[in-house]
């Protein structure tokens, strides 16, 4: 949704105004898209994304359109949840994926949603809207229920106060039945997932702990609702979730007390 510009905002907020105008499935944009984004003026959009190419931020194509530069993309392998996170998950995500020949999916916790750091997928699997670096509900997705389950309770009463859109008829709207959910998500570390996010899929999700024990990312199978029986995907997604969580440094010493303790302060 376009911004509305607010007069008094600092440079560097319309900066990153221009910046956060590229997402998954917008990636190549025009002024006038830049524009139509940020809510700014055309005159300042097009002084700051030329400022942005010259620093390497932004590229700009022989056709005008203006893409995420190089020097942008480095600064973002050091996210301490991106490259690390995915070096250590892949290998266990590739296992999982060559076995069930389904969507494996990592996702982490940003603001009120899961975001996609990785996902391997087949021509034949599913049809699913997410993308990697796209955004899911954390109230009725796999990944995003087991995140939302561990996450601090201002969080989960925000996202409920906030209200729980219908995606599909089977989507969990009910506050009291979420706060069920999140509860047996806490004990078993799994959430399951039956078209509630997208119709005729189906998703079982498990965490990933880091060293001391905080629940930093979710892993979850996406099938085709009703192609496979649900019991029979759950022990390999717990296996891998707790393989990526041991290449983290976890140990089952620790437990989930660990993580609670992180999530209550």
């Amino acid at each position: 949704m376009p911004r509305t510009s607010q007069p008094g905002r600092s440079v560097s907020a319309r900066l990153l105004d221009v910046l956060f105008a590229f997402r998954p499935g917008r990636s190549r944009l025009t002024l006038a898209d830049l524009t139509r984004e940020t809510g700014l003026p055309h005159a300042t959009v097009r002084r700051l994304a030329l400022e942005l190419v010259e620093a390497g931020a932004l590229e700009r194509a022989s056709n005008g359109r203006f893409t995420v530069g190089i020097r942008l993309w480095q600064l973002g392998t050091l996210a301490p949840l991106s490259v690390p996170l995915r070096t250590a998950a892949l290998p266990f995500m590739d296992d999982l994926h060559t076995a069930l020949r389904q969507h494996v999916q990592l996702a982490v916790l940003e603001g009120t949603e899961a975001v996609l750091i990785e996902r391997l997928s087949t021509g034949n699997a599913v049809d699913v809207a997410s993308k990697i670096g796209g955004r899911l509900p954390l109230h009725c997705s796999g990944v995003g229920k087991v995140l939302l389950a561990h996450a601090r309770p201002e969080l989960i009463e925000h996202v409920i106060a906030q209200g729980l859109p219908m995606y599909t008829k089977h989507t969990v709207t009910d506050p009291a039945r979420l706060l069920e959910q999140m509860d047996e998500c806490r004990e078993t570390g799994v959430a399951v997932v039956r078209q509630e996010t997208t119709f005729g899929a189906d998703s079982v999700a498990t965490r990933v702990l880091d060293d001391e024990g905080r629940v930093v990312a979710a892993l979850s199978v996406v099938v085709s609702a009703g192609s496979v029986d649900l019991r029979t995907v759950r022990p390999a997604v717990i296996a891998s979730g707790l393989a990526v969580s041991r290449s983290l440094g976890w140990h089952p010493s620790a437990g989930v007390q660990q993580a609670q303790l992180h999530r209550s302060q």
